[in-house]
């Protein structure tokens, strides 16, 4: 353990910042679980609130020095293509596909 004051005082800051630190990485796991969840269920229009609630809670934590703004934008594009496929995906459903003898019978 510290034994002059200032080191003393550094290891109380210390242990305040981690708890803080701890509680800010917890909510932004929590809400990137939420929006794997909400994208495997398919549920389009949840997905959507929940991408919005987790793009913001990973720029606060850019904002809380907790994760680097690059990794944040990298979460934030993948989860967005997630969301993209998912909502493209019922329209992509929608129209047949051509099949590889209608596409060659086209040319």
């Amino acid at each position: 353990m510290a034994n002059h004051v200032s080191s003393l005082k550094r290891a109380r800051q210390t242990v305040v910042k981690t708890e803080v630190n701890r509680a800010n990485r917890t909510r932004v796991r929590g809400s990137l679980r939420l929006m794997r969840e909400a994208i495997s269920a398919g549920d389009v229009a949840a997905a959507q609130a929940q991408f919005r609630s987790t793009v913001s809670a990973l720029d606060k934590s850019v904002q809380k020095g907790v994760l680097h703004k690059n990794t944040v934008s990298r979460y934030k594009s993948r989860l967005n293509a997630r969301l993209k496929a998912l909502v493209l995906a019922p329209a992509a459903a929608a129209v047949p596909a051509k099949s590889a003898k209608a596409a060659k019978a086209a040319k």
